[in-house]
This record gives C-alpha cells, sequence and structure tokens, in this order.
C-alpha cells in the first residue's frame, strides 16, 4: 500500500510517516500535488556476518589482524578515573 503526504503534513506528521515505513509501506511526499519523492524501507540484505566481513577485506575497509591476539592492557595510568570523574561531575 502507498500512502502520499503532503510536504506539510509529511513535516507535520512525521513520526506516522516513519511508523509507515518501519512496518513496510512506501511513503509518497508530493509538493502542490506533484510526487517528488519516495520513502520506503531499506532492502536487508541476508548475508552472514562472515560474509560481511570478507566483503570489508575485499574492498580494504578491513584488515584482519597479523599474528597472535594479544591480551588488552587498559591505558589509563591511574585506575579509578571513572569514579573520579563521576564524583567530580556529582559536586
Amino acid at each position: 500500500m502507498v500512502t502520499t503526504y503532503s510536504t506539510y503534513d509529511a513535516k507535520a506528521k512525521f513520526s506516522e510517516v516513519m511508523r509507515r515505513v518501519r512496518d513496510g509501506e512506501t511513503v509518497i511526499v508530493s509538493y502542490r500535488g506533484d510526487p517528488v519523492a519516495e520513502i520506503k524501507p531499506i532492502e536487508r540484505q541476508k548475508t552472514s556476518l562472515e560474509e560481511r566481513m570478507a566483503d570489508l577485506e575485499r574492498r580494504g575497509v578491513l584488515v584482519p589482524a597479523r599474528g597472535p591476539r594479544k591480551s588488552f592492557k587498559p591505558s589509563a595510568r591511574r585506575p579509578g578515573a571513572l569514579k573520579r570523574f563521576l564524583e567530580d561531575r556529582n559536586r
């Protein structure tokens, strides 16, 4: 089902428009009676995490780690930094 809103109504009822789109509807926005925009749900990809990671590696966005994993060491020099920050903030 396609619903049409004027630009004024789409702006005034934006939450309603987004709810309709989340529910799978396509919404047309018109300006002075002429359709100017179509808002529709994004088609979700049916790929696995491994496939997406491999694609990111192929495109050079993700670089796999070299060598064995090392344990994480906190970078704070003095422990309790968060506690001190929160105490300062609450004063």
